[in-house]
Order: structure tokens, then sequence, then C-alpha cells
């Protein structure tokens, strides 16, 4: 299954924006060893912007409406401010749109997920 992880990362605190980066690695990395495709779309931008490019929804609607566009289910990762993310709600929206599956997952519950490494290392292959 491929999947889309919408977590909230915007914050004033540049702590609290990379440890919202570190934790969704985390998740990523879980659902990817008990075997799903997975986009995080704040694993792939959170780096850039340290290199000058906003890190706001505005700047990633194009993109992760695209991404969406490719999967087959969102996991919201419930870090504190998820419910009041406007990219979180908005990427809720766009699975609404699409139909999507959305489930919700804590990091913890990401965490203690079932590791199928035969099947995630044939996934990145």
């Amino acid at each position: 299954m491929t999947i889309y992880i919408a977590t909230p990362y915007t914050h004033p605190d540049p702590c609290v924006r990379a440890d919202r980066f570190e934790a969704v690695n985390r998740a990523a990395a879980a659902l990817m060893r008990a075997g799903h495709c997975v986009f995080s779309p704040i694993s792939h931008s959170h780096p850039i912007s340290q290199h000058g490019v906003p890190g706001d929804w505005t700047r990633w609607e194009l993109l992760d409406r695209r991404m969406l566009r490719q999967c087959e289910e969102v996991v919201v990762l419930t870090l504190d401010g998820w419910e009041a993310s406007k990219g979180v709600q908005a990427e809720l929206a766009i699975a609404a749109a699409l139909n999507l599956p959305v489930r919700h997952l804590s990091l913890a519950e990401a965490l203690s997920l079932p590791t199928l490494a035969p099947v995630a290392a044939e996934n990145l292959a």
C-alpha cells in the first residue's frame, strides 16, 4: 500500500519543527519496515526549507496534491498540533475529495507496527 503521511510542521520555534521532522521520519521508517511504500512530505520538504524555501502549506500545496493522488491511504501522525494544522486539515480535505481512507496513528502506535523485513526490502527495491 502507498501511504501519504500528514503531520503538522509549521511552527515559530525551529526546535519544534526539527522535532516534528524527526518524529515523522521515525514513523515513515516504521511504516516502511511494515511493508508499505511511504511518502512523507515533511521528510522531503524540511531539508529543502533549510535552504531558503518556505516550509508552509502554501509553498508545498501543489506537490502535496499531486502526491496525494498517487497514494492509497493517508496516515495522520497525531503529533501535538495536528488538529490545528492548516496543512493537515487541507490534506484531509483533499483525501476526502479523493475518497482516500484516513487512519490516525500516534508515534508510539507507528513505532509498534510489526516489521515485515522481506516485504519492506522488496518495496524499497
